[in-house]
Order: C-alpha cells, then structure tokens, then sequence
C-alpha cells in the first residue's frame, strides 16, 4: 500500500473517504481500501464494519470483493 504524505491525504476528496466528516479510512486506491476493510472489523472507534464495506462497495463497485 502505497503511503500517502499529509498534503496527499489534505487533497483528496471527501468522497475518498469513509467517513468524510471525520475524513477516516481513506479509500482512494484499492490497496487503501483493502485495508480499510481489514482495520474496520478491529477499530469500533469511528462506526461499524458494516458502513465501511458499504462505502468501499459503492466505491468500486465489484472490483474489489466484500465479504
């Protein structure tokens, strides 16, 4: 997964993110994503696992399998 830079993650769209408010769980790529939903199931700090499957499915829309 490619590391993103503080300025990289301050330009992405809020629609990149999961949680856009909070600007949690960036989804910009599909390797970020990927670890979105792998991180969800553990942090029950910003919501629950279920919203970041969603958000990823809509996102990529079948590219990346959701279990």
């Amino acid at each position: 997964m490619a590391r993103l830079t503080a300025a990289q993650r301050r330009a992405l769209p809020a629609s990149a993110f999961v949680y856009p408010a909070q600007r949690k769980y960036p989804i910009n790529d599909a390797s970020h994503a990927r670890n979105a939903l792998a991180r969800a199931a553990v942090a029950q700090n910003y919501g629950s696992a279920a919203t970041v499957k969603a958000a990823v499915k809509r996102r990529y829309k079948g590219k990346i399998k959701v279990q």
